[in-house]
């Protein structure tokens, strides 16, 4: 397939599979499109055009035209210089590249990551947090991240992918949303009683399995097995960490336990006040079951030759 068509399917996965629904989605790109009509001309020219198509903007093609013909892929958590030479390097041993895809964003993706983080207000809402408060508490949140992105060196991946001109594209949202829509729908229908039910859950899940191997597979990091697991919440997509206060609005709300990626200590703490359960999946592999989920819709009409590396480990179904 091209790799502009590559790129357009993961997308329209990543909008299928959204927490918010499709139609939400839809509104927001429509609402894009009229803020791109009000800018002057002098705006336009520093305006994203993908982000008129694409609401997700940490995922982009970072390199390449889009016509690129891919068959073969090397996928990564994180793609940075060490494995754009490794793709080099197999190329040198007449192994076929076509593409390099990355989880986590870099180049102008890394820098706007924090513009995703929008999206967690509403997820909040679905969960009864007033969107008011929501938003209230996110706004702080996502200038704080918008701050730490600033002085990164955004590009240096980038550079690397393109002086050795090997097409590189990062699908970070898309993948996010694919695993906390998975793994929702799973416990949803499950429904798990006790804590230790939905660790073993998630212990019967490949990509969860294979990381106790690693010494970092699912654990429970505040609670016990054998509480209440009550209503959960899969917080796993947009962008980051969001604001460290929503901890007591999810407890009214009726959230008893949050099964997320990784959690900070800071946020930990905060979660321990209002009595929330929380199950740390494990990041990687939790990336690692959303990036999978995600390589299967975009291959399931053409398939790919997968290559993984960085953490990435593939699993189909």
């Amino acid at each position: 397939m091209k790799l502009r068509g590559l790129y357009e399917k993961a997308v329209g996965a990543g909008i299928e599979n959204d927490p918010r629904g499709r139609g939400h989605v839809l509104r927001e790109l429509e609402r894009k499109r009229k803020d791109f009509e009000e800018l002057k001309e002098d705006e336009k020219e520093y305006f994203d055009p993908a982000s008129l198509q694409n609401p997700y903007s940490d995922s982009r093609i970072l390199f390449g035209s889009g016509d690129e013909e891919v068959k073969s892929v090397l996928a990564g958590i994180d793609i940075d210089v060490g494995e754009i030479l490794l793709a080099d390097t197999l190329q040198s041993r007449g192994r076929r590249i076509d593409l390099l895809i990355s989880h986590h964003p870099s180049g102008r993706a890394f820098a706007d990551l924090f513009t995703v983080m929008q999206m967690q207000s509403d997820i909040f809402n679905i969960f009864g947090v007033p969107i008011n408060i929501a938003e209230g508490l996110m706004d702080e949140r996502i200038k704080e991240v918008e701050r730490k992105l600033m002085p990164a060196n955004h590009t240096r991946a980038v550079d690397a992918a393109r002086l050795l001109s090997i097409p590189f594209l990062c699908l970070h949202t898309p993948a996010d949303n694919m695993v906390a829509s998975y793994l929702q729908r799973l416990f949803d229908d499950k429904k798990p009683y006790r804590l230790s039910d939905v660790l073993d859950i998630l212990k019967d899940i490949p990509e969860y399995r294979s990381a106790r191997f690693d010494s970092v597979g699912p654990k429970i990091v505040l609670g016990s097995k054998n509480r209440s697991a009550g209503k959960i919440f899969v917080d796993m997509t947009g962008g980051t960490e969001g604001a460290k206060e929503i901890f007591s609005s999810l407890s009214n709300s009726g959230v008893s336990t949050i099964v997320g990626m990784h959690i900070s200590e800071e946020h930990r703490k905060e979660a321990e006040k209002s009595h929330i359960n929380v199950i740390v999946a494990g990041h990687i592999s939790s990336d690692n079951l959303g990036l999978n989920l995600l390589l299967d819709e975009i291959s399931k009409d053409e398939p790919l030759e997968i290559l993984a590396c960085s953490g990435f480990r593939r699993f189909n179904r």
